[in-house]
Parts: C-alpha cells; structure tokens; sequence
C-alpha cells in the first residue's frame, strides 16, 4: 500500500492526475452549490423566528464546517509528512491552507452579518466566535511559515508541526456551545430539527462546498508542483507542448 502511494506521490504522476478530476470536481461544485443557492434563496419558506435573515445559513454552514474538516485533513496530511517523510504532503498542507483560510473568513464575516439583527452586534467575544478567529490565525500562521524558509523540507516541517499543534483547536470549536454559555445557537441537528425544505438545500450547498475546496486545492498542488518541479526535464517538455500547442 505505501509503495503504491510513493508511486502516486511522485510529482509527474500526481500532476497529470489532478489535472484529470479538476474539471470535472469543479462541475460538481457548481451544480451542487446551484442547486442548493437557487433552492435555499429562492424557494425554501422563511423561518418562523428569523424570517428571511436565516437564508445565509447556506453561505455560512458549509463555510463553517469545512473550515474545519479542512484544517482536520492538513493535519492528516502533516502526521503523514511528519512520521513517513512523504513530501508531497508538506505541499498539499501548504494547498489546502489558503482555502481553509478563505473558508474560515467567509464564516465569520456571514456570522457576524447574522448576529447583528439576531444579538444587535457584529462581534461578541463568544467562545464559538473566538474559537473560530483563531482557526483563521492558525490558518495565516501556516501559510506564513511554510513560506518562510527557503529549504522547503524545512519549510514543511515547521507549518506541518503548527498544523499538529493546533489541531486541539477543532474539538474546541465544535463543542464550545456546548462547554460555556455562549451567545451562539447550539449545533444543529439536519436530521431532526431543519425542515426538510430548508434541509436538503444546505444538504446541496455543504457539498458545493465540499468539490470546490477540492477543486481549489488540486489546482493549487498543481501550480505548486510546476514551481518545486521547475527545473525537471518533464516541466520543461511541458511548457514546450504548450507553447507547440
């Protein structure tokens, strides 16, 4: 099994593969999160509480849990650079990091925009809040680190030992509504408590979601195997094909 992954990890191959499912990942993302968007926005009834303002729970839910299983699977990404000293783990950590980043700041920004008609601020010093800003900050602080250094092997130790380290934050995160009083609602059970018009919506969008953070760090382990691999004879026949192309 771990010869077959060198195998697939090996820079040439692992490039021309990812290249192959980003199209059509990227379909995916843009039909799931169609079809969830026009449904959630435009035909899912308003809330008997929160009326119409609830509807940004379809921009802000998958945000938020993706933002998590994002930073989980960097750091399964990073115990496995870390222990079996596969570097193309250390460049998919530094792939995956900004759309973890960006996913992390779509949440807080779509949450503070719900808290302020529902708690009448835009920010709360809540734990769930907290928590989550300081994600974004681990997220900021493994891409600063990783881009730190020259020696990449280094580089990727250091950012994959962050990433290790504040990985306790997502436990915290999840289960804060439930270890302190806080302002924010508790974690929602889809299966009971959603109605199913509102449900199966977010069901789509947290899927859209899902595909385009794949898409989006495929794309970006490709352009980061073209920049390590530079000087190799493939990336060089490469750019010729296309230039002849």
């Amino acid at each position: 099994m771990w010869k077959w992954l060198h195998q697939l990890a090996r820079p040439e191959r692992l490039y021309h593969l990812c290249g192959r499912f980003i199209p059509w990942l990227g379909i995916l993302g843009i039909a799931c999160l169609l079809t969830g968007w026009v449904w959630g926005f435009g035909y899912a009834p308003p809330d008997y509480q929160q009326g119409n303002s609830y509807r940004i729970m379809y921009i802000h839910v998958p945000a938020a849990i993706w933002s998590m299983g994002i930073y989980s699977s960097m750091a399964i990404a990073a115990f496995i650079g870390l222990v079996w000293q596969m570097k193309m783990s250390d460049m998919v950590v530094s792939a995956m990091a900004p759309v973890g980043a960006v996913f992390t700041f779509i949440a807080l920004v779509t949450g503070s925009a719900w808290g302020k008609p529902m708690w009448g601020t835009w920010w709360v010093w809540d734990a769930r809040l907290t928590s989550e800003l300081v994600l974004l900050f681990l997220y900021l602080g493994v891409i600063a680190l990783y881009n730190a250094f020259d020696d990449r092997r280094l580089a990727g130790r250091a950012a994959g030992i962050l990433v290790l380290v504040g990985v306790v934050n997502i436990p915290i995160i999840h289960y804060s509504v439930q270890w302190w009083n806080t302002l924010h609602q508790g974690s929602t059970n889809m299966q009971q408590t959603i109605d199913p018009s509102m449900r199966y919506p977010l069901r789509w969008a947290i899927f859209g979601y899902l595909f385009f953070f794949i898409t989006l760090t495929l794309m970006r382990l490709r352009n980061l195997i073209l920049i390590q691999e530079r000087l190799r004879p493939w990336v060089a026949g490469l750019v010729n094909k296309e230039r002849r192309g």
